[in-house]
């Protein structure tokens, strides 16, 4: 005898939806939608986030039947309406031209007998990185403040397309609760949680952050800023950029971490990006070669992802410049620069990977830096976008934009992986200036940061031969050969188009260390 599949319920805030019946409960008090607008709702929360188009909607409630538009837009009203006691009528979302999206409490999907025998729903959490930023807790007289920060924090988080953020409504029902973030990331259906507290004494305001991993509760990333009240708005507005800045790199790591766990053959081309990405950071050649095949598999599934055209640009860069000055390494950098920015128009991080490999390979600064502010737009806290301008910028022997742009880079994302690429701009741009000591200083802090990418010690070993330290200098001079045997000084300096009275001076010092020229 065939089994019969059994009832589904989909639970959702203080609601459930009986998918054979049509019936809405709330409490023990049911109302009853009718065919089409249960059937509008089931869709709704069965695709719980992500925007479902009006085709879709109207073939669900209308199967093979020809129905205006506005019998849509009438049963979605009546859904709000069923909705609204608990202020349901918010959670399902208008997308002008496009459909509507289901941006509610998480959603809980089960058969009725197997919830009766008290097993537990499954929850629907999205697929890609997900995170609910709670109210942040506040004294009396910061209130209005830390509310508007942390819908700057919302916002900015938003703006970063990997990532899966929950909308206010839902986060904000933690509000003046105590936080546990497993639980949170139960309800909420989150893989990571921020919260907080703003504190205001006086003149002084401390607005302490905190990420953790909702599974572990572990905390990722942690922070504390302390400032003068000014103008409390330009505060706000600084605090919120600061904080997605430091979060998104964090989120990174914490998402390589998790992925390195899984079986490489079945990772899909979002995995197989993150798995790819720390072995892009390097720069270096031989670990552009690991980087590789992995985004060449994620294309071969996506053709059009972005994100992979960016980091594919950056990889060939990585092996152009350090492993033999290669023209198919610069062409091919060159080709997936282009196709980023075809595909990534609203990509703010492949945007900027793009705009790196056309102002150093394709030596087009102006379209270089058109692609780094286009990726500003969309969202300012990209660091990576200021720290590689700086890095183009370095090279082009623009000193001030250099220092600039560096120092906003690393003021967002103190422990960034490219942090050495921006210490290294500004070692050139100090260089440029005759500030030897300076450069030295900023070239440390880039040997520190990355010690296995060789031009952090070209530019060492430049400023300590500058100083008259030649000793010194020909060490690292000693550790730029030992990284990239092929490193020679006109073939270097012709591969990224420096600035010609900055290669003058930076080859008369590097020759003094001992590099070949």
């Amino acid at each position: 005898m065939a089994q019969q599949s059994q009832p589904v319920t989909y639970k959702f805030g203080s609601f459930a939806l009986d998918a054979e019946t049509g019936a809405l409960i709330r409490g023990n008090t049911p109302a009853l939608l009718g065919q089409r607008g249960a059937a509008l709702l089931r869709l709704l929360l069965e695709r719980a986030s992500s925007p479902v188009g009006k085709d879709a909607l109207i073939e669900a409630a209308w199967p093979g039947l020809n129905v205006e538009e506005s019998n849509l837009t009438v049963q979605i009203a009546a859904l709000r309406r069923a909705l609204e006691q608990d202020g349901g009528e918010r959670w399902i979302e208008t997308l002008p031209r496009r459909g509507y999206r289901y941006v509610g409490p998480p959603v809980t999907r089960g058969d009725t007998n197997a919830d009766e025998a008290g097993n537990s729903a499954t929850l629907c959490v999205p697929e890609k990185p997900s995170i609910a930023v709670l109210p942040f807790g506040h004294s009396v007289e910061a209130a209005w403040f830390a509310d508007g920060m942390v819908d700057d924090i919302i916002t900015g988080l938003s703006r970063i397309r990997w990532l899966f953020v929950i909308a206010r409504n839902s986060s904000f029902v933690w509000r003046g609760r105590v936080a546990d973030v497993k639980q949170v990331g139960r309800d909420l259906g989150v893989r990571y949680v921020l919260q907080g507290s703003v504190r205001r004494a006086d003149d002084r305001v401390r607005i302490n952050a905190q990420l953790a991993d909702a599974a572990s509760g572990a905390h990722i990333w942690a922070e504390r800023y302390d400032r003068t009240v000014g103008d409390l708005f330009a505060l706000q507005d600084e605090i919120a950029l600061a904080v997605v800045g430091a979060i998104e790199p964090s989120l990174r790591r914490a998402e390589v971490e998790r992925i390195r766990r899984k079986r490489p053959d079945s990772l899909d081309a979002y995995e197989l990006v993150l798995r790819a990405q720390p072995d892009v950071d390097s720069g270096m050649p031989d670990r552009a070669a690991i980087a590789l095949p992995q985004l060449q598999r994620a294309l071969a599934l996506e053709p059009t992802y972005a994100l992979a055209h960016g980091l594919a640009a950056m990889s060939h860069h990585n092996r152009f410049l350090r492993a033999g000055l290669k023209e198919e390494d610069r062409s091919a950098s060159v080709r997936h620069a282009r196709l980023a920015i075809v595909h990534g128009r609203d990509d703010a991080l492949a945007l900027t990977f793009a705009g790196f490999s056309l102002g150093m390979d394709a030596h087009d600064r102006q379209a270089a830096f058109a692609a780094f502010e286009a990726a500003l737009a969309l969202s300012p806290s990209t660091a990576l976008a200021w720290i590689l301008g700086s890095v183009v910028a370095g090279w082009a022997g623009e000193a001030e934009r250099a220092v600039d742009w560096s120092e906003r880079g690393i003021r967002l994302s103190p422990f960034d992986p490219w942090a050495f690429a921006a210490y290294d701009a500004q070692a050139l741009a100090h260089f440029c200036r005759d500030r030897y000591a300076e450069a030295a200083s900023a070239a440390y802090k880039s040997n520190l940061a990355n010690p296995a990418h060789s031009i952090t010690w070209v530019q060492l070993a430049a400023s300590l031969a500058a100083l008259g330290r030649f000793e010194e200098a020909k060490a690292a001079a000693a550790c730029v050969l030992e990284l990239q045997p092929t490193f020679r000084i006109s073939s270097q300096f012709a591969g990224v188009a420096c600035a010609p009275e900055l290669a003058a001076k930076l080859g008369e010092a590097l020759r003094a260390a001992g590099l070949p020229e």
